[in-house]
Formats: structure tokens, C-alpha cells, sequence
């Protein structure tokens, strides 16, 4: 092995591996840290890397690629994992992946490693992705390997390790979970969590979000937020006081239409993730099936991709026709579980996107969302691509008269057919039929019965 590009953060994990690695295979280490809007520090982290053993350090700012091309698309498809999660941590191990393995390329390296463990998703999300994008390229986990998990059974050994080594990492008192941030959310599990029993929102938990207030402490005012959408994405918003949020989050604004302040999808996310957040929007605390088997707790913060999902549903209201998004409201369940479980590049998930991307031509328009202490709520979707008549839906008469409400006896009959048939079998042939039609029905059989005697039945005549 001649070259190893290395998933690298500058924790004590990676680092102690970065470090391990070096002396094991004895070859060149390149480390790699894809920025995909964690917001941590990432000054200093090329000299930390290459004190720590790597020749070099690349920082790939990903955020705006993992906004376009990963969260949008997702969104467009409605996905949800069992229902609740937004897929923060699965969409955003794909776009690290294909960052990575640009470098793998770029560098002619003949291996990659990642510090994902043997019990979690992520490894298999990262090695699929791999296999499918560069598959002449071993992958290294040393998390799977003996030598590394008897060497570093526990934190304390990994401490050591790097006082031996002079790793220039800063220890610190692990918290009593672990995090995972990303643009789209903020992910907490394991350790105190592991009790499913124990309260997310209990006042001891208060410290461990980062994204959004608690409901309770959100302003007693509603806040309103209106999103402009052009074929499925959202491409400005309208709020009070949005310009100066937007300075305060370093976010440009790339023009202006009817009001709207228009962004790019980073920009649209860094905003949302706001005005949700500071309204208490977004928190989930759910119990879900891993690709490996168990079940994982996890408590999720996603204040902006809630608001976005519950607009685009709202401007879909109007704009789909209804068996389009039917069809694709059916593939949520398959679409979401092939991000979760790692095969975002498969060819399946491609098809599966085409059909995605090709039913969101007619969704354009404005929704307008009320934001109140924890609730995200619609109030007002408008297009003119709506598929919605006031004219035809409305209670009272039809001008147009494009609806006749008695065609609905002939509907109805004929969505009855199949029902009564199952209900005269459920039955016994017993059915409800008109009382003339039961009376024929006697007299055809004592019609049928006295035929057959008079061919040489028994005759009840006296003789």
C-alpha cells in the first residue's frame, strides 16, 4: 500500500487513527475533511493534521454541492425514514464520499479509510457509495479490525496514545451522548439516550441542543415565513426582518422577485434553519430500525428541512395531479430507506429520481407558513400552475357548471359493483335485493322444480 487518504476531523479519534494508521502500513497518509456545514472550527486543522503524521490536508467545502445536489433532490421526493427522520446523517455520507474519493483520484492513492464503527450505518454507507464510484480502491476500517479495537478498547487508551505520540489533540471530558451536525440537522445518540425511558425534554437534557429553543421558551408571537418554489425547489423566501438575518449568517443573496429575497440552496437552508430554530421548530425523538439490525434511539434536530417538507407538501397540494403524486407518495417508504441504508448512488435510486424529478416540472408557486412555538402551520399556497378550481370545489353553485353533482350516481354505482359482489359472498348469497326481484326469484325456482317433476319426478297426486 503506497497511499491512504484518511476521513479526517481533527478529534482524538481520528486523529489517534490517522496516527495508527501510518505506522501499521508504513506509507503515505493524506487526510480529508469535508466541510458540509457542521460549523465547527476548521482553522488550524491542516497544521494539526500534518503534525499528526499526513503529508498533506485537503478541506473540501462541500456545503452548497450538499445542498443542491443531495438535500433538494431528497426533498423533492418527500423522503422520510419511518415517518419521522429527515435522513440528516444518511444524505450527508454520500456527498463526504464523492468528496473523498475526488481526492483518492486526484492523488493516484490506493486506499481509503474512514473511523466509522462496526456497529453503526455509516460504515455502510460510506463503503457502498465507494463501491459504486471508484471500486479499484480498498477501503480501510479500522474500527473492524482486531489489532485496533484491542489496542484502543476505551477513551482513556486513545489519550495515551496521542500523549505518546505528541498528537496535538485537546482531551476533554466526553459528554454523556454523541453528536453529529451537518447543514440539514443535528443528530444526538448513545449514552444517556440508550434509555428509551428517559426524557428528551427533561430540564438535565436543555444543554444538548444546539439548532433550536425549546417550544416552550420560543416567543409568544408568531413568526411568518413565505418560500417562493420553482419546479419542486425552493428558490426565495419572504420574511420580516430577513434581510438583516441574512447578514448576520454571512449569506448572499443572489437577486430579488415580487418580494423575495432569492437564494441558493445553501442559502435557503442557513436561513430556514433560523427561523425555525429561534421558533422551536424541528425536534424528533424516535426509535429507529438500523441497516444492521438493532435499534437505534436518536434525538434529532431539523428546524429548516421541517419547514421546507411541510411547504413543499403545500405547494404540491396544488400543483400535482393527484395519481402523479399518489404514485410518488408510494415510493416514499423505498426512496428513504435506500438513502438510509447507503445506496444514494444505486442505479434503483436513480430511476426512482428521474420519475422524482420529472413529476415536480408543474410545482411552482408561494406558500406562506405560520411558525409558532414549536408548530410549523400552512397559512396560504398560491400558483399559477394550480391545479385547484374555487369554482368546482366550492359548496355553493356552480357557475360553471363544469361539475353536475348527478353524474356521481352513476360514479358511485359503478365503484360499487365489486362490494356488493364480495358482500353477496360474505354472505352466503344472501343479498338485499328488491322485494319484486326476490318474488321472481321464488317463482323461477318453483317454476324450475315442478318442470323437473313433471319429467319423471315423484308426483304428490293421490291416484
Amino acid at each position: 500500500m503506497n497511499k491512504i487518504v484518511v476521513a479526517y476531523s481533527g478529534g482524538l479519534d481520528t486523529s489517534v487513527l490517522l496516527s495508527w494508521l501510518k505506522n501499521k502500513y508504513q506509507c503515505e497518509i493524506v487526510a480529508y475533511c469535508a466541510d458540509v456545514g457542521q460549523e465547527e472550527e476548521l482553522d488550524g486543522l491542516e497544521a494539526k493534521a500534518t503534525t499528526t503524521g499526513a503529508s498533506k490536508c485537503y478541506i473540501g467545502d462541500l456545503r452548497e454541492e450538499f445542498a443542491r445536489d443531495y438535500i433538494f433532490p431528497m426533498f423533492q421526493a418527500g423522503a422520510l425514514y419511518e415517518g419521522e427522520y429527515f435522513l440528516g446523517t444518511s444524505i450527508a455520507r454520500p456527498c463526504i464520499a464523492k468528496g473523498m474519493l475526488d481526492i483518492v483520484a486526484k492523488e493516484k492513492a490506493d486506499a481509503v479509510a474512514h473511523g466509522a464503527t462496526g456497529k453503526g450505518n455509516d460504515q455502510v454507507r460510506f463503503e457502498l457509495s465507494a463501491a459504486m464510484l471508484a471500486p479499484q480502491v480498498k477501503v480501510l476500517a479500522p474500527w473492524r479490525m482486531d489489532d485496533f479495537r484491542a489496542e484502543f478498547p476505551g477513551r482513556a487508551e486513545m489519550i495515551a496514545y496521542a500523549e505518546k505520540h505528541k498528537i496535538p489533540v485537546q482531551a476533554s471530558a466526553k459528554k454523556p451522548y454523541s453528536m453529529d451536525r451537518n447543514l440539514l440537522h443535528i443528530s444526538f445518540e448513545a449514552g444517556m439516550l440508550e434509555d428509551t425511558w428517559f426524557d428528551g425534554t427533561a430540564p438535565e437534557a436543555r444543554g444538548m441542543y444546539v439548532l433550536s429553543v425549546a417550544p416552550e421558551d420560543a416567543p409568544d408571537k408568531p413568526e411568518y415565513v413565505e418560500l417562493l418554489f420553482e419546479k419542486g425547489d425552493c428558490i426565495g423566501l419572504k420574511s420580516q426582518g430577513l434581510g438583516k438575518l441574512l447578514d448576520k449568517l454571512k449569506v448572499k443573496s443572489t437577486g430579488e422577485r415580487d418580494g423575495y429575497i432569492l437564494l441558493t440552496p445553501y442559502g435557503v437552508m442557513k436561513a430556514l434553519n433560523a427561523l425555525g430554530g429561534r421558533n422551536g421548530c424541528g425536534r424528533v425523538d424516535m426509535v429507529e430500525n438500523r441497516f444492521v439490525g438493532m435499534k437505534s434511539r436518536g434525538i434529532y434536530e431539523t428546524p429548516g428541512g421541517s419547514i421546507l417538507h411541510k411547504a413543499h407538501r403545500q405547494i404540491e397540494s396544488i400543483t400535482m395531479d393527484r395519481e402523479v403524486m399518489h404514485l410518488r407518495d408510494s415510493l416514499i417508504p423505498k426512496y428513504s430507506a435506500l438513502v438510509y441504508n447507503g445506496f444514494w448512488f444505486s442505479p434503483e435510486r436513480d430511476a426512482l429520481q428521474a420519475l422524482v424529478t420529472d413529476s415536480q416540472k408543474h410545482v411552482s408557486g408561494e406558500v406562506r407558513l405560520k411558525l409558532y412555538k414549536g408548530n410549523i402551520m400552512a397559512a396560504g399556497r398560491r400558483s399559477p400552475l394550480s391545479l385547484y378550481d374555487e369554482a368546482i370545489a366550492t359548496m355553493e353553485k356552480d357557475p360553471t357548471q363544469s361539475y353536475n353533482q348527478n353524474d356521481a350516481t352513476g360514479f358511485i354505482a359503478l365503484n360499487a359493483l365489486r362490494l356488493k359482489a364480495t358482500a353477496r359472498r360474505n354472505l352466503g348469497g344472501k343479498t338485499d335485493a328488491p322485494e319484486g326481484k326476490k318474488v321472481k326469484d321464488k317463482k323461477d325456482k318453483k317454476e324450475a322444480k315442478e318442470g323437473k317433476e313433471g319429467k319423471g319426478g315423484k308426483s304428490k297426486r293421490k291416484k
